[in-house]
């Protein structure tokens, strides 16, 4: 069988247009004028979110990627967590998807392509999730994904704009899934098992622990790195933000992987992210190179990044990490 991760370019979420350049091209799009439009793309939410009535909005949202592991029933499964995630991000309940599939039969056979879509099924069932159909193209480079549509009470929705100064910063999932692909696409030993564990854990169980502690602003860390989404958060919320490096919660072997110059396990992914995190990021003189790239790593299918009242922040699962601080808006310092 070909190792899936040989025929794509960039792994999972690490395949993403970089953050700096998806800015400016969103900024040149007309912006929405339905006042049942709540959340849209100005603010780089997970996801959209249309109000039918006065107590249903239903929430949209788009996610495939190429393969981060080679075996195709865990690529499926990854890739619709990793979908899913985004309505959970959101406080929302997932309803219903549709898959999307990139992929040559001719090439790779019917088998792989039946298992990627069997791994999709068993995630979306655990999830209570209808899968009603989907699209597919004939690609030499596979790629998969769902198209989710969830619900939410118009006024139970959580985005990344309601942070406040004094919020306690929760991450609900380790980082490192950037770094173990890469390792393991270049030959390396490097913890398979326990980082597909981590990206096939649905969040909704943190969504539901996040909602009851009240959470002022939630997303999810994907391919943009913890310090990435953490600055769309913060720059939403019009706040700063202020990070324990040492706190930062990582894969078992991830950081070994990362400090060492000779493993190469840092993603292309994650050198944009951390090019494109230089712009608002500063950091203490002794925060090491392993933790500066972890902060960094292109996650693919990762926690919650919850901002909370401190005294609550303790009813989450995860780690708190710091938390946001009065200044310029989207700036992170990391101690």
């Amino acid at each position: 069988m070909v190792a899936l991760t040989s025929l794509s370019h960039g792994a999972g979420c690490g395949c993403k247009l970089p953050a700096a350049s998806i800015g400016p091209l969103l900024a040149q799009l007309p912006s929405h004028s339905d006042a049942n439009v709540l959340v849209g793309f100005d603010t780089a939410d997970d996801a959209g979110v249309y109000r039918l009535r006065d107590d249903l909005a239903i929430v949209q949202t788009v996610d495939f990627f190429t393969p981060i592991v080679d075996d195709p029933f865990d690529f499926g499964r990854v890739a619709a967590a990793n979908a899913l995630s985004d309505i959970y991000a959101m406080g929302a309940t997932p309803v219903s998807a549709l898959n999307l599939v990139a992929f040559s039969l001719q090439s790779l056979g019917a088998d792989v392509l039946v298992e990627i879509l069997r791994g999709g099924a068993q995630i979306t069932a655990q999830a209570g999730v209808a899968i009603l159909g989907g699209h597919s193209i004939d690609d030499p480079e596979p790629k998969y994904g769902l198209a989710v549509c969830g619900v939410v009470h118009p006024d139970e929705v959580l985005t990344n704009a309601g942070g406040r100064a004094g919020d306690a910063i929760v991450l609900t999932k380790p980082l490192g899934a950037g770094a173990v692909s890469t390792a393991i696409k270049r030959g390396l030993p490097a913890p398979l098992a326990d980082t597909v564990s981590v990206m096939t854990t649905l969040n909704r169980e943190a969504m539901l622990a996040a909602r009851t502690a009240g959470a002022r602003a939630l997303t999810d860390v994907t391919g943009f790195g913890l310090l990435g989404h953490l600055h769309e958060l913060a720059l939403a919320s019009g706040v700063s933000a202020r990070l324990e490096a040492a706190a930062v919660p990582a894969i078992d072997g991830v950081l070994a992987l990362l400090g060492d110059p000779q493993a190469h396990a840092v993603a292309g992914g994650t050198r944009r992210n951390r090019a494109h995190a230089e712009q608002f990021t500063s950091f203490a003189a002794d925060v090491s190179e392993a933790r500066r790239w972890l902060m960094c790593d292109a996650m693919t299918s990762g926690g919650l990044l919850a901002a909370v009242a401190p005294e609550r922040a303790g009813e989450l699962p995860g780690a708190v990490i710091g938390s946001l601080t009065a200044g310029r808006p989207g700036a992170i310092a990391v101690g």
